[in-house]
């Protein structure tokens, strides 16, 4: 049953071989950070972060940073987070500001820390469109957290947040194949991006050395992505797979394989990006016959799929289906001042249209929409939601087969602006699988069905504002 899955995402990304018990499934944001900070702190050669951002007052993960680079002396450090998200306080308190003393103390030639900035957003559109709205042209997306020859794979950014009461999704891969490949992305995606230095005043700068892989993207935006383009394309590509495997593990003992997908759009041209072509043909395979008895289960706390996505979900010949989303008491905008209080309004209008679709396609008696709460957002002991992935289970079995994880928000905006790294998990071992299971209903576990009924509910409907927080959904929907 996974041969035609497989047999098409071959010709569509690379991917290494693997045993399932190399892959860890995370529960809790507490978890995450625990296991983020420990592995930090035994790191012997590298540590290497993407991540949209650092919380500008992450004192406690700068010090574990700084604490494991004084006692290794060979060990080097890699961070590259967004321009646009990490320089959006300065000159006041800054991602940017908060990692550039790492510079000072340990040197350049340990600490490298890359900041990303699109090539859609230049000239008078750069100078005159306000902080905030202007990330809305594309960012640095993709949460890679590497280790020497481990990883983990998440949605989650670095900020208390997403270590303490914000659920998202954390797979640690224990794989030097899998590390070292997208330890190599990021390098690339870094050769493409400004490095920054500490300064006096302010306390950081933004240089774009002269030995980066192409001109400055302020300069000259075309040659940026004609020099990206040759430099992602291959490394991206299923051919590029390399022949020898870092990986000691037995053949016999390989059950699961890991696509590298990502998803590069603003940087290729034409656009060889491989997760979109991935997702899109799982969820087609799904709507063969012989899948009838099967099930998936897809999530996105900011749900604004695709339309394309959406379209393949609710063509599948799967039952037992479930989308999960965030409550409005769990979205992240909840409460929030001015325009962006608005967006909640947005996601439970986008919530009811889905349902409504669902209806239409006549998929009611098999595919349900959740809606994740846990307490209220701003209130005590109130969390929010953040997790976003797919799991396919094949006919007659229990437990998921296939899992996506990573950066993705599978919007719009996730296939045409962001940067975005994920894995793409095919297994045959059990206690993988059940690992698996165990993540679905864990994230279930905190939700409740939503129907037309609820959604008509006084409390549920939506005024002419929405609109307003719609046009800025389409704009941030995926740089959350």
């Amino acid at each position: 049953m996974l041969a035609p899955f497989v047999n098409e995402l071959d010709r569509i990304a690379p991917s290494f071989r693997i045993s399932g018990s190399q892959i860890r499934v995370l529960q809790s944001p507490s978890e995450f950070y625990e296991t983020l900070k420990e592995k930090i702190r035994n790191a012997e050669r590298r540590i290497f972060l993407s991540t949209l951002y650092i919380g500008k007052s992450e004192q406690e993960l700068i010090v574990t940073l700084q604490e494991a680079l004084r006692a290794k002396p060979d060990l080097k450090l890699s961070i590259l987070t967004d321009a646009l998200r990490g320089t959006r306080e300065a000159p006041n308190p800054s991602c940017a500001s908060l990692l550039a003393p790492l510079i000072a103390e340990f040197g350049s030639d340990r600490v490298e820390i890359r900041m990303y900035h699109t090539p859609n957003l230049t000239g008078l559109r750069k100078k005159y469109i306000p902080k905030r709205i202007n990330e809305g042209w594309g960012l640095q997306h993709m949460k890679l957290y590497g280790v020497d020859d481990e990883i983990i794979m998440s949605g989650a950014n670095l900020s208390n947040d997403y270590f303490t009461n914000r659920q998202d999704r954390y797979h640690l891969f224990s794989s030097k194949d899998i590390t070292e490949y997208f330890a190599n992305l990021q390098d690339a995606v870094s050769s493409l991006s400004f490095l920054v230095r500490p300064s006096d005043s302010p306390k950081f700068e933004l240089v774009w050395p002269r030995d980066n892989a192409a001109p400055s993207p302020l300069e000259d935006p075309r040659q940026f992505v004609k020099e990206s383009t040759s430099i992602l394309s291959g490394l991206i590509s299923p051919k590029t797979a390399p022949l020898t495997s870092y990986d000691p593990t037995p053949e016999e003992d390989k059950d699961t394989s890991v696509y590298m997908l990502a998803q590069f759009s603003q940087l290729l041209s034409p656009d060889t990006s491989t997760e979109l072509p991935a997702v899109t043909h799982i969820l087609r395979t799904l709507s063969l016959p012989q899948y009838a008895n099967s099930s998936w289960m897809f999530t996105a706390g900011y749900f604004n799929p695709d339309p394309s996505l959406t379209k393949l979900l609710l063509s599948t010949q799967s039952h037992n289906n479930t989308v999960i989303t965030a409550s409005p008491y769990a979205n992240g905008f909840y409460k929030s001042p001015g325009v962006s209080g608005l967006l909640p309004d947005a996601y439970t209008l986008l919530a009811r249209r889905f349902v409504q679709a669902i209806h239409r396609h006549k998929k009611q008696d098999s595919t349900v929409l959740r809606e994740w709460r846990k307490g209220t957002v701003g209130e005590p002991g109130g969390w929010t939601y953040h997790a976003k992935g797919l799991w396919v289970t094949l006919p007659g079995e229990e437990n998921p087969s296939i899992t996506m994880i990573g950066s993705s928000n599978y919007t719009k905006r996730s296939y045409s602006l962001d940067l975005e790294a994920n894995a793409l998990v095919v297994t045959e071992n059990k206690e993988l699988k059940k690992r698996l299971g165990e993540e679905q209903r864990w994230l279930k576990e905190h939700t409740t069905i939503m129907t037309r009924d609820d959604f008509a509910t006084p409390e549920r409907r939506v005024g002419v504002h929405v609109r307003i927080a719609m046009a800025i959904v389409k704009m941030l929907g995926g740089a959350l």
